[in-house]
């Protein structure tokens, strides 16, 4: 079961956290979801973290998620989904929807002292123009990790294809 809750982590999240990404977390804004027991599922990160942009707004934590959408990845299904980009242009618009909405989280996100730094650093055109976890050709599919884990807090039609495909969100607990 999927919760959105875009909360700060609890201290017993961030445990969770650092066990699923194998160190300590740096730079979380918020847990963005959770499954029905309360283990984090997608991190929203924020968009400057150590003094360098990070254009990934939404991490995927999550361990069974994660082996999931490796397993699907190996299998070839990028190269499947940037013909269909390529041969499909309802559902490349589709697509590039989708990059549009995670930069407009992004932005929205953002608080005013990261946007000014972002002005002050040159940075403003990489984040209006990155996409799904900072890709700049709208056209390819690069992790299917982030396109996952903007699917299950915002719209993105790889993540919808995904469920609809390997119904990987009944996987969840």
């Amino acid at each position: 079961m999927l919760i959105q809750t875009d909360q700060t982590p609890t201290d017993a999240q961030l445990a969770i956290i650092a066990e699923q990404l194998g160190r300590a977390p740096r730079g979380i804004q918020a847990v963005s979801a959770t499954d029905g027991q309360g283990t984090p599922l997608v991190l929203r990160m924020e968009s400057i973290v150590d003094d360098k942009p990070f254009p990934t707004l939404y991490w995927l934590s999550s361990d069974l998620l994660k082996v999931e959408l490796s397993r699907i990845e190996a299998s070839g299904v990028i190269k499947q989904l940037e013909a269909r980009l390529q041969d499909d242009a309802e559902f490349l618009a589709a697509y590039h929807r989708s990059h549009e909405d995670y930069v407009a989280q992004r932005w929205h996100y953002m608080s005013e002292s990261y946007r000014e730094q972002a002005e002050r650093q040159d940075y403003t055109a990489l984040f209006r123009e990155r996409g799904i976890g900072g890709i700049a050709n709208w056209d390819q599919v690069r992790c299917l990790h982030t396109q996952y884990a903007h699917h299950l807090c915002g719209n993105n039609v790889i993540g919808q294809w995904l469920d609809a495909e390997y119904g990987i969100i009944d996987r969840l607990p």
